[in-house]
């Protein structure tokens, strides 16, 4: 097949090189033979032959791949598929597939250390340590806290065993309510009014969707706890941001640790840089630059199979959910 490697090689997002592709064609055996592959940003002159697109979405959104008629895949190097809604620059003779499963591991240990900044009021210590103000707080042991995850992939996933680690009381939150092996209970989307009042750290791992934009918005936040913590590692626009800010500025939460946020890099005029009670971390939760790329390109093969046996991808996008 001809594979197509969307990207520039020398951009600072970590595009996969072609020792990569050489060291993981060589890891799928006789599937990574007899290739075609191409790198590079110029599409024209790929697309009448391509039938791989291998690229991150944004590279997706500069191209026209209606125009490539034997276009079968298309490989996104990103689990998240919101940039690409409403999905019509996907031909509907190409299968959209994404890379969930990559970040898992790696949002799993900065969900982990989120909890601990929680339950240790390490927001709060921040904010003190910029004022240059000394008072003590005391935290409490995380088997102490109920924890209600919303999202429960990959991310999701990699939290929960954290937090069953830790001893915490775990409610997952699903799109049906399939029971989860390290969660306590699992309720559907529905039911999150319910558990919010009994939630001591929220953490939001799902994907953006037209339902879930401002998932946790303004009434509901209302709805937690007096002091209760929120991480929030799936995207920004899950959370009205300025409701959020309100809360923490009003002491009504008692703090929050974002990896994500509703425009990226976030302005320097923003007030989420002066909130209280606020740790921002810049998109970084769920890469490691070890294994990324390396994680990618098995997944894909494994798509591949799949594919070429006449069997569902296991990363395919379902275009009506949005990821």
């Amino acid at each position: 097949m001809h594979i197509h490697f969307h990207d520039s090689l020398d951009h600072e997002k970590l595009p996969v090189q072609p020792a990569e592709w050489d060291a993981a064609a060589k890891r799928a055996g006789k599937l990574g033979e007899g290739h075609v592959v191409t790198f590079s940003t110029d599409f024209d002159s790929v697309r009448d032959e391509v039938e791989v697109i291998i690229a991150p979405p944004y590279r997706l959104q500069q191209i026209n791949m209606h125009s490539a008629p034997k276009l079968k895949l298309i490989q996104s190097t990103y689990a998240g598929m919101d940039s690409l809604y409403p999905f019509d620059i996907i031909p509907r003779t190409a299968m959209l597939l994404n890379n969930r499963g990559v970040h898992g591991k790696r949002a799993g240990e900065y969900c982990a250390m989120a909890i601990l900044m929680l339950t240790n009021k390490m927001p709060l210590f921040a904010t003190q340590q910029r004022q240059k103000h000394w008072q003590r707080a005391i935290g409490s042991l995380a088997n102490r806290q109920r924890i209600t995850i919303v999202g429960l992939g990959a991310i999701g996933t990699g939290a929960a065993h954290w937090a069953r680690q830790l001893g915490m009381h775990i409610t997952g939150i699903r799109h049906g309510n399939t029971p989860h092996p390290d969660c306590d209970a699992t309720f559907s989307m529905d039911k999150l009014d319910e558990v919010l009042p009994t939630t001591d750290i929220l953490l939001l791992a799902c994907p953006l969707t037209p339902l879930t934009t401002n998932l946790l918005s303004r009434e509901r936040i209302a709805l937690l706890p007096s002091g209760a913590g929120v991480i929030n590692v799936g995207r920004g626009k899950l959370v009205e941001q300025e409701a959020l800010c309100d809360a923490l500025d009003a002491g009504r939460l008692g703090g929050a640790v974002l990896d994500v946020f509703a425009v990226e890099p976030i302005p320097p005029t923003d007030r989420i840089w002066t909130t209280i009670n606020m740790v921002i971390t810049p998109h970084m939760s769920a890469d490691d630059p070890l294994a990324y790329n390396a994680d990618t390109l098995d997944i894909f093969f494994e798509n591949l199979a799949a594919y070429l046996a006449g069997k569902t991808p296991p990363t395919l996008v379902d275009l009506t959910k949005g990821y």
